[in-house]
């Protein structure tokens, strides 16, 4: 999927991500569950963990990173992230090459993973299936 970038000159450059894509016509929307990392150890480790496991998601759904146009992260450590912006930055390339979606980034006081200092969520636009079936499909086991 192309998205068409969207960076409004009076909001500046972004670093790392954009302020916007905008996804062509006729994409199927993906939303991806909040992912986690736990049994890593440390921000960048789980970090990877959870990103690995988003685009296994989105993967099985027929896409590839080039497909996710928003980030939502949650991380219970600000200072700890920004500390680390350069080994993410690495973690980001290797996993998702220089394709930078919309993001947001909040800390929070707690995930629901207890060991779990990152959770990372996601929403991918995938092309149509011109001949799909408009039934619901069922990708992997259910809860």
């Amino acid at each position: 999927m192309t998205f068409r970038i969207v960076n409004p000159d009076p909001l500046g450059r972004p670093s790392g991500w954009n302020h916007g894509l905008l996804a062509p016509a006729g994409g199927r929307v993906l939303f991806v569950a909040g992912q986690t990392a736990p049994e890593r150890a440390g921000l960048v480790e789980q970090w990877a963990g959870a990103l690995e496991r988003v685009l296994a998601v989105v993967r099985a759904a027929g896409g590839g990173p080039e497909d996710i146009g928003r980030l939502t992260v949650y991380v219970t450590d600000r200072q700890t992230y920004l500390a680390t912006l350069q080994p993410l930055g690495e973690v980001h390339r290797r996993l998702m090459g220089r394709h930078y979606p919309a993001m947001a980034l909040l800390e929070v006081r707690g995930l629901v993973d207890a060991n779990a200092v990152v959770e990372i969520e996601a929403t991918a636009v995938l092309p149509s299936a011109s001949l799909r079936s408009r039934s619901t499909v069922r990708i992997g086991s259910m809860p």
